[in-house]
């Protein structure tokens, strides 16, 4: 009876695609941690976020990166497409997330981007469930000829159809490697980037129009206590008309996001949250370069 050690597989795994396709979904999935904000708005994932799926005889880097975005308005757009662009200088496989529900867009630049690529790239055709059966067929015959993809696999992500398969596939491609992280760590980020993830999140569920995409979070103080975690977090607005806003008429807006947010993330810490939350004005900072710096969008 043979009792060779299987050979340790290990490799980065990028997650590209167009604005709400599902991909901060996909991810959640793969990594079975609440790595991502998940809304039904679009430029939801702002950072490039690392997620670790780690067993005995692998390790899977999955990055979940901001949707790529056509036609930038912004500065912080155009840094967010950066983002994008730099995973193709580090990947071993590439995973291009898809809507079943929407045409293939002709001139979409992603194409233009994994053209160019030599590692394999995979098209998974989500949110599948959501079509008939001959149009999940058309579908996958209408992208078979966009790209020479490694794999075609239809997911649902939500609902986890075929995600488990996805993950087979992705070890099976996977060099003999060593262990990049700690088998136990399952992301590159620290808490203060989730509890501020969260807030935000809660922002772009509670408040509509232009609001939720010209905030931005930043945890000033994170204090950990016997029995309690004890949050300072600033909210950064454009304008002065988005603090008032913001804070609603008596302050009844940031109450209930501020309640929403700590239901949150006393979940995800499991324990019980103070927290604070404070609304300043940056103006236009989504077009400054300091500002963006200090927000962390660094190329």
């Amino acid at each position: 009876m043979s009792t060779e050690k299987k050979a340790h597989r290990s490799g980065f795994v990028n997650i590209v695609g167009h604005p709400n396709v599902g991909k901060s979904t996909l991810m959640n999935a793969l990594v079975g941690e609440r790595m991502s904000i998940i809304t039904n708005k679009p430029q939801t994932t702002r950072h490039r976020i690392l997620g670790i799926v780690s067993e005995e005889d692998f390790q899977i880097v999955f990055s979940d990166t901001p949707g790529l975005i056509q036609d930038p308005s912004y500065k912080m757009q155009e840094r967010m497409n950066e983002y994008v662009k730099s995973t193709l200088e580090d990947s071993d496989l590439m995973l291009l997330v898809a809507d079943a529900t929407e045409k293939i867009a002709d001139e979409s630049a992603i194409f233009e981007l994994l053209a160019k690529l030599k590692a394999p790239v995979f098209l998974l055709l989500n949110k599948i469930d959501l079509l008939p059966p001959k149009e999940q067929l058309e579908q996958l015959a209408a992208w078979s000829k966009k790209l020479d993809f490694a794999e075609l696999i239809p997911i649902s992500a939500l609902n986890r159809i075929n995600t488990d398969l996805v993950l087979e596939k992705v070890i099976e491609r996977m060099p003999e490697g060593p262990t990049y992280y700690p088998k136990e760590q399952f992301t590159d980020r620290p808490e203060r980037f989730f509890m501020s993830e969260i807030i935000r999140e809660k922002i772009l569920l509670n408040y509509h129009q232009e609001i939720p995409y010209s905030v931005e979070v930043v945890v000033e103080a994170f204090q950990e206590e016997e029995d309690i975690t004890r949050i300072l977090a600033n909210i950064y607005v454009a304008r002065k008309t988005q603090k008032a806003i913001l804070i609603g008429k008596g302050g009844q807006a940031i109450k209930r996001l501020g309640r929403d947010a700590r239901l949150a993330i006393q979940e995800f810490l499991e324990t019980k949250v103070y927290l604070e939350l404070h609304v300043k004005i940056k103006d236009n900072w989504r077009d400054d370069e300091r500002s963006l710096n200090y927000f962390g969008y660094t190329s």
